[in-house]
């Protein structure tokens, strides 16, 4: 079977987003507009709309199939098409700092991005996170400024902000007439008309006019701004500008879509979702101005188990390349089991075909294929370059692995996720949900690796770690709406580490005799601490056979032991190394057993003798407030151990920057909206970690030991 669509005609691109945006609403409108079924032209006569919308309500479709493929064929007037039909593949990102995880691995297999403002509030501080990180993967984007018909909505208010809040050149492409109860439509700086919705069919149509005359002087100051910033991207029409003659309007869209490609400014749109006005602009735009696979420069892969990881393995959208994906997201399907949804770099890939994971270096065998429709699942047998779809049956694969050709090894990406910080114990209500609430777990624990479940030694409790509270609030939520699992949680506990302060000698000898054969090991050692975040490296300098070489693993296998729980209460122990320097051993009594022992004993010695300490996760905490109640949080975030590193204006509030312990954070949201009466919000994300002062070290250990 060939290809359907030529790559020229695909448009993989997420929805980014603050989390009250109207990210969900956007999704939606996008896709009951496009809907499958219903061509342009044919939505008017409304049966499409109502059972779409029930059925939506009835299974909660919001995008949460990670990856949903739609078609659309650019239209001014919404009953021709100007266009062949594009296959969309619509990405979702979540918009909660809590899982900027989640947003990496989307951005990472996006080839473009559209970011949806909220009309009244602007770039917020989690819209300026994912811009940040969106700048780091090159991903080109454009701005949906949503939420027009809200009170306090103001257009060219966003347009500013987004130029002062991330640096880039925002260029509206088109304007919204009127807003809050006044909102009728928009004006195209493209074409030069106004597109009004005025219908009862849920914004399925829409009439164009010429632009009116109250608006006519502000139309010509954005247009003109437009062109300016257009013809910048080519030398003949700027040349022809300067003589006095303007684009016209397919060139005009060749240059926008030059400029956002290049990243040299970013088209902005507007309109509310809600009110179905302006999204099929939007849709037009994907089709302009964002990326096709085609558009992006090759995606640069290593060989497994090169530990360089020199990438000079060069990946592209193209058919006839060997087989290269990334499985950027797993989920359960409650009729499939467990989904592994792929971006496919390049190659084509059949179902029962065999497959390497690189990341793993184990064999996959593809069961069934699928392409993600809005409310349908289509099962495919092929799939090309430049598709993202969801793979059944893979059992080995998690987020972030490459599945690649067996015989064309390539590695596409490294995804590192952070530790978590913040633990609490869960328990089922009853006994019986025992067994549904470990598969829940491991579940939510494969689809997310930034979350981790482990099984407390000692007291047998099960511990979920995570990023936040409101991670591990929202994964509790799952485990009773997926699972239907009913649980206990215990108070948040904060993940200590604990280290050394400097450097130590240590000897230690393991002796003993009880007849017959005894045991003997002696190790000398020094135990040096490392920069933070080095992690723990053991090396060996015994020369002349001090130790032979086969009792050696014997020792590190001695000191890794002691590295879960830490002499002061127990913590793991990170950020140090071992240099093993000199040894006795005896040719009857000694053995491998007899150097662990004495490395795990030496290890524990050694580490108090180093300057043992704990160290505690600190936190980069935003508070965004209005003015007048500056004073009264900074000086709530002093009281907890917070170190204000300084604050600047965001539009009519302030954004204080703090860094606070995680242990002084926990419920910090109720005390924020008391003294804010609500209209304060903060983020928070992991920074680093630091050593614990003496006096609540004390407490810590008293508490844990």
């Amino acid at each position: 079977m060939a290809r359907e669509y030529p790559l020229e005609l695909y448009r993989n691109f997420g929805i980014m987003a603050h989390i009250d945006a109207g990210k969900t609403t956007c999704s939606e409108r996008i896709l009951y507009y496009t809907g499958k079924s219903h061509n342009i032209g044919e939505v008017h006569d409304g049966a499409a709309t109502m059972d779409w919308m029930e059925q939506e309500q009835e299974r909660g479709i919001t995008i949460t199939s990670a990856a949903t493929t739609t078609f659309w064929e650019r239209t001014e007037d919404g009953t021709k098409a100007d266009t062949p039909k594009h296959r969309l593949n619509i990405i979702d990102t979540p918009g909660h700092v809590d899982f900027t995880i989640e947003v990496e691995r989307s951005l990472a297999v996006l080839d473009g991005a559209v970011c949806v403002l909220d009309a009244n509030a602007g770039v917020e501080p989690q819209t300026e996170t994912v811009w940040r990180q969106a700048d780091r993967y090159k991903v080109p984007r454009m701005v949906f400024v949503n939420k027009m018909d809200k009170i306090g909505a103001d257009f060219f208010n966003c347009v500013n902000m987004i130029e002062e809040r991330t640096g880039a050149t925002a260029v509206p492409v088109a304007f919204p007439i009127g807003a809050e109860t006044e909102l009728e439509g928009l004006v195209d700086l493209v074409t030069m008309e106004e597109w009004l919705w005025q219908g009862e069919d849920l914004g399925a149509s829409w009439v164009k006019a010429p632009i009116r005359e109250s608006l006519q002087a502000t139309a010509d100051e954005w247009r003109n701004k437009l062109v300016e910033n257009a013809v910048e991207m080519d030398d003949d029409a700027m040349e022809a500008y300067l003589e006095g003659n303007e684009p016209d309007v397919a060139t005009l869209r060749t240059l926008v879509r030059k400029g956002c490609l290049s990243m040299s400014f970013v088209p902005v749109l507007g309109g509310s979702a809600f009110k179905n006005k302006g999204v099929q602009p939007l849709l037009n735009a994907v089709i302009d101005y964002l990326p096709s696979p085609l558009d992006v420069v090759d995606y640069m892969g290593f060989k497994p188990g090169d530990e360089t990881e020199t990438r000079d393995i060069a990946r592209r959208a193209d058919d006839t390349m060997g087989f290269s994906g990334l499985a950027f997201k797993i989920m359960n399907d409650p009729f499939v089991g467990s989904l592994t949804f792929t971006r496919i770099y390049s190659g084509v890939l059949n179902k029962g075909d065999t497959l390497l994971n690189s990341t793993k270096g184990k064999k996959e065998r593809v069961g069934r294929m699928m392409m993600m429709h809005s409310i349908e699942r289509e099962e495919i047998t092929e799939a090309f370059a430049g598709d993202i779809i969801a793979l059944a049956g893979l059992k080995d694969t998690t987020t972030g692995d490459t599945l690649c050709a067996v015989n064309e090894p390539v590695v596409l990406e490294t995804m590192t996720f952070p530790d978590p910080v913040i633990e609490i114990a869960v328990e089922p209500k009853t006994k019986a949900d025992q067994e549904k609430m470990s598969q829940g777990l491991g579940r939510l624990a494969a689809e997310d690796p930034s979350f981790r479940v482990e099984t407390d030694l000692e007291s047998g409790q099960t511990i979920m770690k995570g990023m936040g509270e409101l991670h591990l609030d929202i994964l509790v939520d799952r485990l009773k709406r997926e699972f239907k699992v009913e649980a206990n949680i215990g108070a948040p506990q904060v993940a200590y580490r604990e280290t050394i302060s400097h450097e130590a000698e240590i000897s230690y000898t393991h002796k003993k005799q009880s007849g017959g054969s005894g045991q003997y090991a002696e190790v000398k050692m020094n135990i040096i601490p490392t920069e933070p975040g080095e992690g723990y490296s053991f090396e060996s300098k015994i020369v002349g056979g001090a130790i032979p070489k086969e009792y050696i693993p014997g020792v590190e296998k001695g000191i890794e032991s002691v590295m879960d729980s830490g002499p002061l209460a127990g913590f793991p122990v990170i950020d140090f190394k071992v240099e093993l320097i000199d040894g006795k051993f005896h040719d009857v009594d000694s053995s491998v057993m007899a150097f662990e022992i004495a490395g795990r004993m030496g290890m524990r010695e050694g580490m108090r003798k180093a300057g043992a300490k704990m160290l505690e996760p600190i936190m980069k905490v935003e508070v965004v407030t209005p003015d007048e109640y500056t004073g009264g949080i900074i000086g709530d975030l002093t009281s907890r151990r917070g170190m204000v590193q300084g604050q600047d204006t965001r539009g009519n509030a302030i954004a204080i920057d703090a860094r606070v312990p995680l242990a002084n954070m926990f419920g910090y949201i109720n005390t924020l909206r008391s003294m804010s009466s609500g209209r304060a919000n903060f983020t928070m994300q992991f920074s680093h970690y630091e050593a614990v002062p003496s006096n609540i070290s004390e407490e810590i250990q008293a508490k844990f030991a």
